[in-house]
C-alpha cells in the first residue's frame, strides 16, 4: 500500500477546515435579527459594573448613593476640566462589608471623640490619645491643630482610611478607600 499525499498536507488540510466553520459563526442570530423575537437565546452574559451595596448593620434599609465625579456636576463638562483635572483628590468609596467596616468605625471614632467636643478639649493629644485608645495603633494616627477650637485626625487603618475633626460645633468621621493616585490615605499634593 501506498500512500498518495504527505501527512502534513492532510493535517494542515483539517486544520485550514476547522478554522473555516470557527470563522463562519455557528450562532442561531443572524444579522439584523433581534435578540428577543422568538429564535434561541444565549445565556446573558454579566458585565462588571458598580459594586453592589447592601445596609449595613445600624444602617436604614437603603444606603446612601455617594456621589461621584461622573454625577456631581452639571450634565455638560465645564470648558476648564475642574473635575478632570482634580478627580484625583476625590477619595476612592467603599463598598460592600468594607463599607459597612468604615461605618461601624466612624460610630466608634464619633462615640470616643464627642466627650472631648464637649469638654472643649481640642488637643491633638487628647485626640490621638482617643483614638489609640480605640485599639488603632499610634503610628497610624495623626492629629493635628485646625485653628483654635479644632482638631483634625487622620487613621491608616488599611483597607480603611478614617479622617475627621472635632469643634465646637461638632465631631465628625468618614471613611474611605485611599485616592487614585496611590497616595493611600494621604491627600494627594498634586495632579496633572
Amino acid at each position: 500500500m501506498t500512500k498518495t499525499g504527505r501527512p502534513e498536507t492532510a493535517f494542515t488540510a483539517t486544520l485550514l477546515a476547522a478554522l473555516t466553520l470557527l470563522a463562519a459563526g455557528c450562532g442561531t442570530q443572524r444579522a439584523g435579527q433581534d435578540a428577543g423575537d422568538g429564535s434561541p437565546s444565549r445565556a446573558a452574559v454579566t458585565t462588571p459594573g458598580a459594586p453592589a451595596d447592601f445596609p449595613c448593620p445600624g444602617e436604614s434599609a437603603a444606603p446612601t448613593p455617594t456621589p461621584s465625579a461622573a454625577s456631581s456636576g452639571p450634565a455638560t463638562a465645564p470648558p476648564d476640566h475642574y473635575a478632570e483635572n482634580h478627580g484625583f483628590m476625590v477619595p476612592l468609596p467603599l463598598h460592600g462589608r468594607s463599607r459597612c467596616d468604615g461605618l461601624a468605625a466612624v460610630r466608634r471614632i464619633e462615640r470616643v471623640l464627642e466627650p472631648l467636643r464637649e469638654r472643649g478639649d481640642f488637643s491633638p493629644q487628647s485626640t490621638r490619645a482617643a483614638l489609640t485608645g480605640l485599639g488603632y495603633a499610634a503610628g497610624d494616627v495623626r492629629a493635628s491643630q485646625n485653628g483654635p477650637t479644632g482638631v483634625s485626625f487622620l487613621v491608616v487603618a488599611r483597607p480603611l482610611c478614617l479622617e475627621g475633626g472635632i469643634d465646637r460645633e461638632k465631631t465628625r468621621a468618614d471613611a474611605f478607600g485611599g485616592y487614585p493616585d496611590g497616595t493611600d490615605c494621604e491627600p494627594p499634593s498634586g495632579g496633572h
